[in-house]
């Protein structure tokens, strides 16, 4: 396990009693380095919605939990927020969630001359996507050939 997976684990964990208390779920933790910076970033959600408040509440109790536990020896920004509406999704709740939503996939390679698709995802498993098109028909995308999976959105 790497550093970066050990601090992201360890702070899922101590966010689960945080979360819990207030009905929210966790959507994913990242560790990464910035223009020189360190972030340990956490995204949340909730029915309805993340407020600020809502951040602010959760950002207070993990500060003073880090604080105690202090396993991350770098300085680093802590910032919580809601994922956003064009989020990456990555993990296997994040494609569960997303059954039937409207996603867009970037590829890697080309399949039928294409790059990005945008559909609904009607299924997945360990070796592919599968999105219903515009058109009504579907087309299975494989995972290693997966750049980025995000939910779609328009303005």
């Amino acid at each position: 396990m790497t550093k970066k997976e050990e601090y992201e684990q360890k702070t899922e964990k101590l966010l689960e009693p945080i979360l819990q208390k207030n009905n929210f779920g966790l959507v994913d933790v990242e560790y990464v380095k910035e223009g020189g910076n360190w972030y340990l970033r956490a995204y949340i959600d909730k029915e309805g919605g993340i407020t600020v408040d809502d951040c602010e509440l959760v950002s207070r109790a993990l500060s003073d939990l880090l604080d105690r536990r202090d396993f991350i020896p770098e300085a680093y920004i802590l910032e919580v927020s809601s994922p956003g509406l064009g989020r990456q999704l990555k993990k296997e709740k994040d494609f569960s969630r997303s059954i039937n939503k409207e996603v867009e996939i970037k590829l890697f390679k080309p399949i039928h001359e294409q790059k990005e698709f945008v559909g609904f995802l009607t299924g997945y498993d360990d070796e592919k996507f599968t999105l219903k098109l515009e058109d009504e028909s579907t087309v299975d995308i494989p995972r290693a050939n997966t750049a980025l999976i995000r939910l779609a959105f328009d303005f």
